[in-house]
């Protein structure tokens, strides 16, 4: 065999190994824990727990997301020129959901307006101090407070876990009705989902409410009130 054929051998050889080895590359094995986890490509469901996806030629990168009960959702994007041919991915425990309280656990007060009327022999100043102790026990630090006006806000409490923070506070309002004095309660929730940004540009509604607040409604009500 001449030296010239024996350099076409090893050309072709490497051209056809390289060419495996791409192929092999397009083909990505992706793991998720916990198992549960519902893998979804550029918005479709794929499969449970572990997933191997072929790039299409024309694809640069897919859009992964994973979801389970009890987890944080996670986005993220996949390339096509990933080394790695097994991806491991990891969800975060949802600690802001094992912590609060919702509808579905009878528990429905975030973010919505309530209505107290006193008893009909308690005075404004007796109302007054009963709301100020339980805000102050609840909230420590208060953001208004106008006995005139009969008007009270808390500073926003916040309360971190690993990747989330929640943030809770509680606004009274005097109510003018035409029987007996009355009292608008409202306890505000907000998330954020991201641990590294301030403001409140990075807090959005959250429908539940922590634990540790979700007797305050009731607790006024059984101050203060007769009806709930």
């Amino acid at each position: 065999m001449s030296f010239k054929s024996f350099l076409s051998i090893i050309l072709l050889g490497g051209c056809l190994l390289g060419s495996i080895q791409t192929a092999s590359a397009q083909k990505k094995t992706i793991h998720v824990t916990p198992e549960t986890a519902k893998i979804f490509i550029n918005g479709a469901e794929v499969g449970t727990g572990s997933y191997t996806y072929k790039f299409k030629r024309s694809e640069d990168f897919v859009m992964l997301k994973f979801e389970a009960p009890g987890y944080l959702t996670r986005t993220l994007r996949l390339l096509k020129n990933n080394p790695n041919k097994t991806l491991h991915y990891t969800l975060f425990e949802d600690e802001a959901l094992r912590q609060s309280s919702g509808v579905e656990d009878g528990i429905d007060i975030a973010n919505k307006i309530f209505s107290i009327t006193c008893r009909e022999d308690m005075t404004e100043d007796v109302a007054w101090k009963r709301m100020m102790n339980i805000a102050i026990m609840n909230f420590e630090n208060l953001e208004m407070r106008d006995k005139d006006a009969g008007w009270i806000r808390t500073a926003w409490v916040s309360t971190r876990f690993e990747s989330q923070i929640v943030r809770t506070r509680m606004e009274i309002r005097i109510q003018f009705a035409d029987k007996g004095l009355s009292y608008q309660v409202r306890i505000s929730s907000e998330i954020s989902n991201d641990i590294e940004c301030s403001g409140s540009q990075c807090f959005e509604k959250y429908d539940r409410v922590l634990k540790k607040y979700e007797n305050i409604i009731s607790e006024l009500q059984t101050t203060l009130g007769s009806n709930f």
